[in-house]
């Protein structure tokens, strides 16, 4: 366990963003990328609210999906299989394969990173720090501060996707 912690700890710096990250208004954010995890109760209810919250400010945004359900055979992916990272898109350490990590290259410095995932396990840590925003908002703080906002759920209570997105929201009105 403690080699693979340093070799994580090596590939998060090695492939760290070098964007400088703060605060941004909303009138400032033209482009977006969200993580949701589709394990969530919520989680269609909060691609809705993304959806219609990017719509309504003008944002373009992309929505990556992280589902790491066992999928037995007859059973059928319920997102776009671009955007989605698998359990079987993850190499030994849990970094996503290239292939996913050009996906989200497509986006090239976006404005906002929105990750709407409750843990702080090594897949959610590497999206978070990898990806290019200028401005990154989370659930959790998670070590090297890779977010500028962290919206925690409040103490002894969880709260979904849906509803973490929602005090976001708020949030991210409020910021002129």
């Amino acid at each position: 366990m403690v080699f693979k912690d340093a070799f994580r700890n090596s590939v998060l710096s090695k492939y760290r963003s070098t964007v400088p990250t703060s605060i941004l208004p909303l009138s400032k954010i033209r482009t977006a990328v969200a993580f949701i995890d589709v394990e969530d109760q919520s989680f269609n209810e909060c691609k809705d609210a993304l959806m219609a919250f990017f719509r309504a400010n003008g944002i373009k945004g992309e929505i990556f999906f992280l589902d790491f359900r066992k999928i037995v055979s007859g059973e059928r992916l319920i997102t776009s299989i671009t955007n989605t990272i698998l359990k079987k898109d993850l190499n030994w350490y849990g970094k996503p394969s290239d292939e996913k990590l050009a996906v989200l290259d497509k986006i090239p410095e976006p404005d906002v990173l929105i990750s709407l995932l409750p843990g702080d396990d090594f897949t959610a840590e590497f999206v978070a720090s990898y990806c290019k925003a200028k401005f990154k908002i989370g659930r959790i703080r998670l070590p090297g501060s890779i977010f500028d906002l962290v919206v925690a759920d409040p103490a002894g209570k969880t709260l979904s996707q849906a509803e973490s997105f929602e005090a976001m929201k708020n949030l991210i009105n409020k910021i002129q």
